[in-house]
């Protein structure tokens, strides 16, 4: 499907969005688990993960640009005042417009960002979740309040300390289990969290709480 030049002007000024999904629920991982927000997934990603549970939201052609004032005013509706953007990869769109919306209703603005493009937007938290397909730029880990890495594999122990050494003092560390896995993986999570305390355990509560 051909985005038309319209579309691809007011994608690029961030009036429109490719909007995937839009829902009210509550924060599932990290550290505003078990918060009411209201959730916008953007369409388009290129960082590839193989385990993505959300593969449907790659090819952003195949989500409507829909108008930002829409969404926001789909998401003032409800009495949790906490948006979460999140994809796809939302760092590949101007974020300023969205977010400027977003913070006149007084409503926090939360993102959840490999950070393989430059972040843009006002954020109250940023969650950077490096991916090694493609890698945070430098910046981007300068903005983190959370660093999320998921755990597929024992070499992820190595890759979390690597990306933390890149963030500020006051960012928090949290190692997830890959859904797949984590029956595997939250034993070694576990471990390694004992002997290392600087870091917490993430778990996608969202999936044991059977909501989106």
């Amino acid at each position: 499907m051909e985005i038309k030049q319209e579309h691809k002007t007011l994608l690029e000024q961030g009036i429109e969005l490719p909007l995937m999904e839009e829902f009210y629920t509550i924060q599932g991982e990290g550290f505003h688990s078990g918060k009411a927000a209201y959730f916008i997934r953007i369409g388009g990603c290129d960082v590839g993960c193989h385990w993505c549970d959300v593969k449907e939201s790659w090819d952003a052609s195949l989500h409507p640009a829909t108008r930002v004032d829409k969404i926001v005013e789909n998401a003032v509706q409800f009495p949790g005042k906490a948006v979460v953007v999140t994809g796809g990869e939302p760092s590949m769109y101007n974020l300023d417009y969205l977010t400027q919306q977003l913070k006149s209703k007084g409503i926090e603005t939360f993102i959840e960002t490999s950070g393989a493009y430059l972040l843009t937007g006002t954020w109250d938290w940023v969650c950077l979740s490096p991916k090694k397909t493609s890698p945070p730029l430098m910046e981007n880990f300068k903005r983190a309040s959370e660093l999320k890495i998921i755990v597929h594999n024992r070499n992820d122990f190595e890759w979390a300390e690597k990306n933390a050494q890149h963030v500020s003092q006051e960012c928090k560390l949290f190692l997830q289990p890959e859904w797949s896995k984590s029956k595997e993986m939250m034993p070694l999570i576990v471990d390694y969290v004992m002997a290392h305390p600087k870091w917490n355990v993430s778990l996608q509560t969202h999936k044991y709480m059977n909501i989106p």
